[in-house]
């Protein structure tokens, strides 16, 4: 694997992250530990360096499967974990952005990582609840403390993402590197407001759910023995895994790896771009990787995304109309080299 600058900072991280959401058989459908080590070892042995989990994921097993793997080399790996879901039902202070879930929620993290430290701290969702400023000076002490190297934030509004990070700037603390976002080519949402927004602060996007849950594999489209987890795939999820499938069939590929290349080639909408990849066996995660062999070529790319157009809706495609263009610009817009989004903006 190639390796990528984590957004606006120095981490080199590769170009393809682990998610771990399927280490641990405590929500009744992931991987026992011997398994969980294969995936790991194929993932490493790909050249992988990132690895992605969440205190919460499997109860907490997750982490400390991932703090045994990472253990004989823990300097070598970029762990990033999350804070904010349950911890514990029926307490509020045990779920949230707020301090106090921040701090004994990374408390717990090292014990589980069995680590001193965690390279990247991502806020898991926006709670609504807790102001930004609390959470920005939050994050800023865990990374003074050196408990956290680099923040990053995950399922939140794009206007939440830029008020933090200019409020960050303005009083010297530390801002958010990077955007976790769900993105697949039957859910392109995000392009809308939240890869514009990273493209414009330098965030790197590291999208999961690349394979919708499954659906884009393909597998839902015919009678399959596999253990399916989106049991109500939706007849647009289908649709684009036929188109999948299709460019697969004539590329010699797994539907999976075309479904996982056409979100890494979107990099005219953000960059970097690095997907997580999810799986429960190591044959899963040897065929995702195999991603890393080809890329989809231009016309390919397009006929994906001719089965799943985007609705960017207002104000983008009101702004980017050809009558508003010509008021706007006074007529002149093609006459005028635009400037290249600014890495520091």
């Amino acid at each position: 694997m190639r390796y990528k600058l984590f957004g606006n900072s120095g981490l080199r991280v590769t170009e393809l992250a682990l998610g771990t959401m399927t280490f641990g058989t405590d929500w009744g459908w992931g991987a026992p530990k011997d398994e969980c080590r294969k995936i790991f070892d194929a993932y490493v042995s790909a050249g992988g360096n990132f690895i992605d989990t969440s205190v919460n994921y499997t109860n907490g097993t997750a982490e400390s499967y991932v703090g045994d793997f990472v253990a004989g080399d823990r300097d070598h790996f970029v762990v990033a974990t999350k804070y904010t879901l349950a911890r514990r039902q029926g307490d509020p202070n045990a779920a949230g952005n707020h301090r106090k879930n921040m701090m004994s929620s990374v408390e717990a993290s090292l014990r589980h990582l069995k680590s001193d430290y965690i390279d990247v701290l991502w806020l898991h969702a926006w709670d609504y609840t807790t102001p930004i400023e609390e959470v920005m000076r939050g994050l800023d002490d865990l990374v003074r403390q050196g408990k956290v190297l680099y923040v990053g934030i995950s399922d939140s509004p794009a206007w939440v993402v830029s008020a933090a990070n200019v409020m960050a700037e303005l009083r010297g603390w530390s801002r958010f590197v990077a955007l976790q976002v769900r993105y697949n080519l039957a859910a392109r949402d995000v392009e809308r407001e939240l890869l514009p927004m990273a493209k414009a602060f330098g965030l790197a996007v590291t999208p999961w759910s690349v394979l919708g849950a499954g659906t884009l594999t393909g597998k839902y489209n015919r009678e399959s023995s596999e253990p399916r987890r989106n049991q109500s795939a939706t007849g647009k999820q289908l649709q684009v895994a036929e188109a999948m499938t299709a460019v697969a069939k004539e590329i010699g590929r797994t539907p999976s790896q075309v479904a996982i290349n056409w979100v890494r080639g979107q990099t005219d909408k953000a960059a970097p771009i690095i997907p997580i990849l999810g799986a429960r066996s190591e044959a899963h995660i040897k065929d995702n990787l195999a991603c890393l062999e080809f890329q989809l070529s231009t016309e390919q790319l397009q006929r994906l995304e001719e089965a799943s157009p985007l609705d960017l809706g207002f104000p983008q495609e009101f702004l980017t109309s050809e009558g508003i263009r010509n008021i706007v610009f006074a007529g002149a817009y093609s006459q005028i080299d635009m400037r290249q989004q600014p890495r520091n903006p």
